[in-house]
């Protein structure tokens, strides 16, 4: 429950975090982007500058290691959007093949 006493929906699936560079397309606007949290059901993306973009939205986000993936915005807020795909059945392969062949478990790094 968030402080306001509103119920907060629980996540589907776990979440991954990643490094993945790419570009989110939406109507005739784009930015370079860096997704930092990725699922079988959407990802989390930092963007490089603003887009006017509003929840239910459909964009298309390229990456050298997903390839294109159409998703829907579910949330927009400080440079980063949160994106839930638009299943089909070839985002679906492409997101389980990244984490077959490309995702790497990342050990964090301790400062002492």
């Amino acid at each position: 429950m968030l402080k306001s006493g509103i119920m907060r929906k629980e996540r589907g699936s776990a979440r991954s975090k990643v490094r993945i560079y790419g570009t989110v397309k939406v109507m005739q606007q784009s930015s370079r982007g860096r997704i930092v949290d990725l699922s079988q059901q959407g990802m989390a993306i930092d963007l490089e500058r603003s887009l006017h973009m509003t929840p239910g939205q459909q964009v298309e986000v390229l990456t050298d290691e997903l390839g294109p993936i159409d998703g829907i915005v579910c949330w927009y807020a400080n440079g980063r959007v949160g994106l839930r795909y638009k299943m089909t059945t070839r985002a679906a392969a492409q997101v389980a093949s990244y984490f077959r062949f490309f995702h790497k478990t990342v050990t964090p790094v301790l400062r002492g």
